[in-house]
């Protein structure tokens, strides 16, 4: 694409066709200007087959607001669907909705309040509150829902993996498996969720970070086409990143070839006043040739240099790699925990492209329409009572127990105040038999989740970098209960509602005909 395709296509008719006919039927029946309130939640975790996910970490919030602030209706968006037809010829829209639509810019009618980012967020918490008028809000859904829900989803897979590596350093590798462009979505989410650094270049700088990279087969095998073999390879690189060297040694033979040819080279260095960062391995038993290679490294004097694995690893594999060190380590005279400390991970594939779960299923809903400046709360109703959406204006906070950990995300109507109860009812969202009380002495505090964004077309939110972000996920993540952070059959976290906002869901749901 040029730049002018490129331009049409990531801007405001980036939105499937049919929030656009949904537009112009709101435009012809007068509602298109009615003030609507939608929210965007995930109704759950990924699900990866062998192991699931407990919490998800919120990301992508920035990257749509900006989008926001740039989505205008211009002459070429225009023009595209005037030539847009019907089956039976005639436009599919008309002259006075495309002459309506090109006076909009998105940024000048919504209010935003969302989850920030870096956040531990759950299922059926609303992460974006979208209140605006109803035909634009509609056109707005499908971007919103591309970016937050891919972006967590990567964030969450990143975390995931950071805490199985014991919070080890994590590089994410994944470009050049990434959907297109996807790559730099997904890059940004791993430095949210996980990865400290990433070897993807452009985006690495564009968001403040250097991107990292050391070199790869192809470089150890040009030097042995031309007759010099894998020690001149290395000693090369060596010589041109003296304070960088890190050499990937599984080319030839781990063991019998590559780490003796890296100590070489680093004892060279070291001679020289430099200190060598390490070595890679991106092939066969990784938590063996681990063990290995420290015992060599170590006996050569390079106790501290990085072990950096990689090849098709996630969370379980590092989790199986941590598990076989500390049940061998000691076995070859090694302090497990001392070798654990010295890895590293480059993750790419499995990160990347969320492996076992390629979508989080975000949705996009209505709950609320304003009608003679009375709102009107909207439910969609399901034959599977865990898909009823939670309707009306609400707000959202999380419970901290006696311990200051997280015990509950709690959604009510806008207007109460959970500080002010005593004791404190949650109801289950879907199970009119499950309830659980909590006596406010059993509360560390209660923090409310949402935060203003756009308010009335003005963007009133500091997006915060992603050092920070991480702080957040840091903290939340110490305050999250460990069964919830398990890999595998993670405890389950509790979302409630208050009795009010129970009330009204069965209320509307019986008034539809759909007791349950």
């Amino acid at each position: 694409m040029n730049t002018s395709q490129r331009k049409l296509a990531e801007g405001v008719l980036y939105t499937d066709m049919y929030e656009l006919t949904m537009a112009q039927l709101y435009f012809r029946m007068g509602m298109h200007e009615m003030n609507a309130h939608f929210e965007h939640f995930f109704r759950n975790y990924p699900d990866y087959g062998s192991h699931q996910a407990g919490y998800c970490i919120n990301a992508g919030l920035e990257w749509f607001a900006d989008w926001v602030q740039e989505a205008c209706f211009g002459d070429a968006e225009i023009e595209c669907l005037r030539n847009q037809k019907q089956r039976s010829g005639k436009p599919m829209f008309d002259d006075d909705f495309l002459g309506w639509l090109r006076q909009q810019c998105l940024r000048d009618h919504f209010t935003i309040q969302a989850v920030p980012e870096g956040r531990v967020v759950h299922p059926n918490v609303p992460l974006t509150v979208v209140q605006g008028p109803l035909a634009l809000a509609q056109i707005m859904e499908s971007s919103l829902l591309n970016r937050i829900n891919f972006q967590t989803l990567i964030a969450t897979k990143a975390s995931r993996v950071r805490e199985a590596g014991c919070r080890r350093m994590m590089i994410e590798f994944g470009l050049r498996r990434a959907q297109d462009r996807g790559g730099n979505a997904g890059t940004r989410a791993a430095l949210i969720g996980g990865a400290d650094f990433s070897s993807n270049t452009g985006i690495s700088y564009a968001l403040g970070y250097p991107a990292k990279g050391t070199h790869a087969h192809s470089m150890v095998q040009a030097f042995m086409a031309l007759g010099e073999g894998e020690l001149a390879a290395f000693r090369a690189y060596s010589e041109v990143f003296p304070d960088d060297c890190l050499l990937l040694v599984d080319t030839i033979n781990t063991l019998e070839s590559g780490v003796p040819n890296a100590i070489r080279v680093f004892e060279e260095l070291k001679k020289k006043g430099h200190k060598p960062v390490g070595i890679r391995l991106d092939s066969g038993d990784l938590a063996h040739l681990s063990i290995q290679a420290a015992r060599m490294l170590n006996a050569a004097g390079f106790e501290d240099t990085v072990i950096l694995l990689s090849n098709q690893l996630d969370e379980m594999v590092v989790w199986q790699i941590i598990s076989q060190i500390r049940d061998e380590a000691r076995k070859y005279g090694l302090d497990p925990e001392h070798l654990i400390g010295r890895l590293a991970y480059g993750v790419g594939t499995r990160l990347v492209t969320s492996r076992g779960q390629g979508a989080l299923d975000g949705v996009y809903k209505l709950t609320a329409l304003k009608k003679n400046q009375e709102w009107i709360p909207a439910i969609k109703v399901s034959e599977t009572p865990e898909k009823i959406i939670n309707p009306g204006f609400k707000n959202v906070w999380r419970i901290y127990n006696g311990l200051n950990h997280a015990t509950a995300d709690l959604m009510g109507m806008q207007d109460e105040d959970p500080d002010q109860m005593d004791p404190l009812e949650l109801r289950h969202p879907s199970d009119r038999e499950i309830r659980r009380t909590i006596s406010r002495k059993d509360i560390d505090h209660i923090e409310p989740l949402l935060a203003d964004i756009i308010k009335d077309g003005r963007m009133v939110y500091e997006h915060p970098g992603i050092d920070e972000m991480r702080q957040v996920r840091d903290r939340d993540l110490d305050r999250l209960d460990s069964g919830v952070k398990r890999l595998v059959n993670p405890h389950f976290y509790h979302v409630s509602l208050t009795p009010r906002l129970w009330q009204l869901k069965r209320e509307l749901v019986e008034k539809r005909g759909q007791i349950r």
